[in-house]
């Protein structure tokens, strides 16, 4: 499967950033190893998802394009695919939660797409979506349960195995597990030997739970900071994680936040809680990674820094 890997990224390259890969001398003494960061918080819409939205508007017919796309995100894709709609000149009608971070909002908005909005109910955004489908014949670019949009995020691997040479284990954030399925295809074709390790947040454990079991189990009223792993698994990438992820691993809330607060402080990275859960994965200790070359996939920095800001302003008038 890494043909179609290396195909998608042959469509996208001109497309996106080729993003920076980082080290932590820090974190290499503290875990005994060597971690290798792939920064998507460096990509085009400030997360790894651009890769996959390009990847899918390119395999569209003529029709499809004309008649235009949706999605249904609280977020980043909502912003990857609205800027892809942008630059391949589609029009991109997205549904978003009422609730969805403001930033995100706005940036999606910004980008050219519409918003339309659903209630923060389970099943919500996908009724909407489907309405919308049904009335104007758009094409649903699902968030990440599409073969497209896999191996288009699995350029994000591609790129950085190709830079750094074999990795022993490599870790990523799984919500929909549309990342993971595609760093798992390009990191085992790569090299089959890479341990592939999904992190999910504990309080939204149900790729987690779907992986042990054998089974998909919905994601019901998730409460994580983590908010873009909220959602759950889709029959095509679980049918990959099964295949070719060795494991998921969940962490805390407070795990999360150290993760944030080591790459904020000691990296000078400004990382969201589900771009830092990979690397709370890593600082777990729930796999072995004394004297292994890791890579870690930092999918993304779309956090909300307004109140931050606000209190800076607040002292100097």
């Amino acid at each position: 499967m890494l043909d179609k890997v290396e195909e998608a990224y042959n469509r996208i390259k001109d497309g996106i950033n080729q993003t920076p890969v980082m080290k932590s001398s820090t974190l290499n003494k503290m875990l005994n190893c060597k971690c290798y960061f792939k920064l998507e918080n460096f990509q085009k819409t400030g997360s790894f998802k651009i890769r996959g939205a390009l990847n899918a508007l390119t395999n569209l017919s003529p029709e499809q394009k004309i008649k235009g796309v949706t999605t249904h995100s609280s977020g980043n894709f909502a912003q990857a695919l609205s800027l892809a709609s942008s630059l391949a000149k589609v029009k991109a009608v997205v549904v978003m939660p009422e609730n969805a971070p403001k930033i995100k909002i706005a940036a999606t908005k910004n980008y050219g797409a519409k918003v339309v909005f659903c209630g923060s109910k389970p099943g919500d955004r996908e009724i909407v979506a489907q309405e919308l489908i049904d009335k104007y014949g758009y094409t649903l670019i699902h968030p990440s349960n599409d073969i497209d949009i896999i191996y288009g995020q699995g350029t994000a691997t591609y790129e950085l195995i190709k830079e750094v040479g074999k990795l022993d284990s490599l870790f990523a954030p799984c919500g929909g597990a549309g990342l993971l399925s595609g760093t798992a295809i390009a990191a085992k074709s790569l090299n089959a030997e890479t341990k592939v390790i999904g992190v999910e947040p504990k309080n939204a454990d149900d790729a987690y739970r779907s992986f042990r079991d054998g089974k998909i189990y919905p994601s019901i009223n998730p409460n994580t900071i983590a908010d873009g792993l909220k959602t759950q698994l889709g029959d095509i990438t679980f049918k990959v994680v099964q295949e070719y992820v060795d494991d998921i691993i969940t962490v805390t809330e407070e795990e999360i936040v150290n993760a944030m607060e080591f790459l904020w402080t000691r990296m000078k990275l400004v990382v969201e809680p589900s771009g830092a859960v990979s690397l709370a994965g890593v600082m777990s200790g729930k796999i072995d990674v004394n004297s292994k070359r890791v890579g870690i996939i930092i999918s993304g920095g779309n956090t909300d820094l307004t109140n931050y800001f606000t209190e800076w302003r607040k002292r100097i008038t």
